[in-house]
C-alpha cells in the first residue's frame, strides 16, 4: 500500500516537472502576437488600462508578422501595404481610448465647494487626467498620419474586408467624421477649468 503511494507520487511528480510547458510553446513577437494581449474588461481599473497601453504601445513598436499570420487574407503586395497602415493606425486609435479611459478614472467633472478640503488631491488627479488627454493627442496625431497614408488614391477600390472595422475607422477620419482632437481639447479645456476653480479656494470657501 505504501509502495503503490510512493510510485504514484513520484509519477505525479515527474508528469509535473518534464511536462512540456503550454506558455514556453507562444512566444509574444510580433505586432499581432501583442494586439492579442490588448483586452477590454466590462468595468476596467486603471492597472487594466495600464496593462492594455503597455501591450498596445509594445505593438506599435514590433515588427509585423509574416502576411501569412495577418489578421488579414493579404494575397498581394498592394493589399500588405494598406493592411500594415490601417494596422498602425488602428492601434494609435485604441491607444487613444484607454489613454481617455483612465484619464477619466482621474477625472474630477466639477469642483463643488465642499470638495474644498481635498483640494490637494483632486488637484493631483485632475493634472494625471490632463497628462492622459494630452498623451492621446499625440496618438491622434499618428493615427491621422498612418489613415493619410492608408486612404491613398493607389488604394482606391481596395477594401480589406476582414477588417472591415479599421476601413471604417479609416474612412471616418478620412472625412472628419472621427475627430479626437477636437474631442480632446474640449476636456483639456474643461478640465483646465476645473483646475482653476480648486486653485482658487482657499480657507474661506468651506
Amino acid at each position: 500500500m505504501k509502495n503503490s503511494f510512493f510510485v504514484s507520487f513520484f509519477a505525479f511528480f515527474l508528469f509535473f516537472v518534464f511536462a512540456p510547458s503550454k506558455a514556453d510553446a507562444y512566444v509574444v513577437k510580433f505586432k499581432e502576437d501583442f494586439y492579442k494581449l490588448y483586452h477590454v474588461h466590462y468595468l476596467q481599473a486603471p492597472d487594466d488600462c495600464i496593462e492594455n497601453i503597455y501591450w498596445l504601445e509594445q505593438a506599435v513598436k514590433a515588427d509585423f508578422a509574416n502576411p501569412m499570420f495577418a489578421n488579414a487574407k493579404i494575397e498581394n503586395e498592394k493589399q500588405w501595404e494598406k493592411y500594415r497602415y490601417m494596422f498602425q493606425m488602428h492601434l494609435n486609435l485604441k491607444l487613444i481610448e484607454q489613454h481617455m479611459r483612465l484619464g477619466r478614472v482621474f477625472d474630477k467633472k466639477v469642483a463643488y465647494f465642499y470638495d474644498a478640503p481635498w483640494k490637494a488631491e483632486y488637484l493631483d488627479d485632475l493634472e494625471k487626467a490632463k497628462t492622459c488627454y494630452s498623451t492621446a493627442l499625440i496618438y491622434w496625431k499618428e493615427a491621422k498620419v498612418w489613415a493619410e497614408k492608408a486612404s491613398a488614391t493607389s488604394f482606391n477600390f481596395l477594401h480589406l474586408t476582414d477588417v472591415q472595422f479599421w476601413e471604417d475607422e479609416r474612412e471616418r477620419i478620412s472625412t472628419g467624421e472621427l475627430n479626437y482632437e477636437k474631442i480632446l481639447n474640449r476636456e483639456l479645456k474643461r478640465v483646465q477649468k476645473v483646475i482653476d476653480t480648486f486653485v482658487a479656494m482657499d480657507e474661506k470657501t468651506y
